[in-house]
């Protein structure tokens, strides 16, 4: 019990140092996949042949493979092709790489999300808004979208919650996420090594998070 409480406040800290890491993946993926994901969902829908076949190839290959495995194409990819690693071996480097993978990957299931809303709309009331004379841009906006974000809530309520577990995978190329930190003292970490209970810890950071967001989306 003594050896806990010498070496739980070095624990906490560096646990919420690895989970603010966490909350950046997740927010910036958000920032970057929601608007991303809106513009596939165009080109998925798009009456262009070529447009519509490169995206729906494109949205097909990304949802049918592992996030892992993007990650790590994206982040060793560029250095094996062009014998430099573009993205550095800092920090920095590394989460700007880990962020472009999630972003790409949660882009295009949330692109499958705002198509089935768009699409979901009945066509009567893009007729009526023509009947109206608006234009297309103002049925989207003002018929449209009001009716798809109702029907998107729960579906993507589901990819948020899944965005939260997903970001532990950035530790595949060594990023420091709060996972990875509570692994770290296994082996030796700050001086402190052979304990597994920071492991336990991290489930509760992402329990905590994952409760707040479910309360969040059913409020």
């Amino acid at each position: 019990m003594n050896a806990f409480l010498e070496q739980f406040p070095d624990v906490f800290e560096a646990l919420n140092e690895g989970f603010i890491q966490t909350l950046t993946i997740f927010i910036v993926t958000l920032l970057g996949a929601l608007p991303l994901g809106l513009i596939i969902s165009f080109g998925s829908m798009s009456k262009f042949k070529p447009l519509f076949a490169v995206t729906k190839t494109f949205v097909w290959i990304i949802r049918g493979t592992p996030l892992m495995l993007q990650l790590l194409i994206i982040y060793y990819g560029p250095g094996i092709i062009l014998q430099e690693n573009i993205w550095g071996q800092d920090e920095v480097g590394m989460l700007i790489a880990t962020c472009v993978a999630f972003i790409i990957n949660y882009a295009c299931y949330f692109s499958e999300i705002f198509r089935g809303g768009i699409q979901g709309v009945p066509q009567g009331q893009q007729e009526a808004g023509q009947v109206l004379g608006l234009s297309k841009s103002q049925i989207f906006f003002k018929i449209k979208l009001l009716q798809m974000i109702k029907r998107i809530v729960p579906p993507m309520s589901n990819e948020i919650i899944t965005l939260v577990k997903d970001t532990s995978l950035a530790r595949v190329i060594g990023f420091i996420e709060v996972i990875y930190v509570g692994e770290q003292f296994l082996t030796g970490y700050k001086g402190i090594s052979g304990i597994v209970w920071p492991l336990f810890f991290t489930g509760i950071y992402y329990l905590a998070f994952c409760e707040k967001k479910l309360s969040y989306f059913r409020s």
